[in-house]
């Protein structure tokens, strides 16, 4: 999940070095939108892995 952040926020620098703005602020909030989605993600295994097996 986090792969995907890192390589939305690489294209993001990239089209911003090149003046796509547009672009740029597009894969910027697709990086941040998959940061939290997995921090989420994390936390809430974190959480269930507490409780053990049933």
């Amino acid at each position: 999940m986090f792969r995907w952040g890192i390589i939305f926020l690489v294209i993001a620098l990239i089209a911003g070095a090149l003046g796509f703005g547009g672009m740029a602020g597009t894969a910027a909030w697709a990086a941040k939108l998959v940061f939290v989605v997995g921090i989420i993600i994390f936390i809430i295994s974190l959480i269930a892995g507490r409780r053990g097996a049933p």
